[in-house]
């Protein structure tokens, strides 16, 4: 009886672990010191990369000139269901066409819009068979590769097909 308690204990205990969310941190940790020093028109790409390191990524679609983005997240797991994000931070720097900073902006996962995919599909010429349909279709003692055995040529008779001599 007791080895029975004991085993169900042990057996409650590593099902409660299986249970326990696992945090990950993923991406850019800030330095707000680092990000304090950089000051707008006075630092360059360079000066902001030593300071911060390589971005996360860039965007070159900026009007007046490109972006640099230093992206952190944090996300939680519980046992065997998908990350679930629970924050997001985003550290957005400006630069003009001189590459100076013009603009240093904070944003968070309240900030980000869901983008809905198009989920329609265009449709193709041709027609669709269906498993049953194609079950029914197939001929009985047909070898796999077709009635011709399996070759792709497609002149057996004879000519320069290449099929069996007369």
């Amino acid at each position: 009886m007791r080895k029975t308690v004991l085993a169900l204990g042990a057996l409650a205990a590593l099902a409660a672990a299986g249970c326990t969310p696992v945090l990950n941190n993923r991406g850019y940790l800030p330095d707000p010191d680092a990000e304090r020093k950089i000051a707008v028109g006075k630092d360059t790409k360079t000066s902001v990369q030593q300071a911060l390191g390589f971005p996360s990524t860039q965007a070159t679609f900026v009007q007046a000139g490109d972006a640099w983005y230093y992206i952190s997240s944090v996300q939680k797991q519980i046992a065997f269901f998908a990350p679930n994000t629970t924050s997001r931070a985003i550290l957005a720097i400006y630069f003009d066409k001189d590459g100076k900073v013009t603009d240093l902006k904070h944003y968070s996962l309240r900030d980000g819009h869901v983008v809905a995919f198009e989920t329609r599909q265009t449709p193709s010429k041709g027609r669709e068979l269906t498993f049953l349909q194609q079950l029914f279709n197939a001929t009985p003692g047909v070898p796999l590769g077709g009635a011709n055995g399996g070759t792709n040529n497609p002149n057996p008779g004879g000519g320069n097909g290449g099929g069996p001599p007369h």
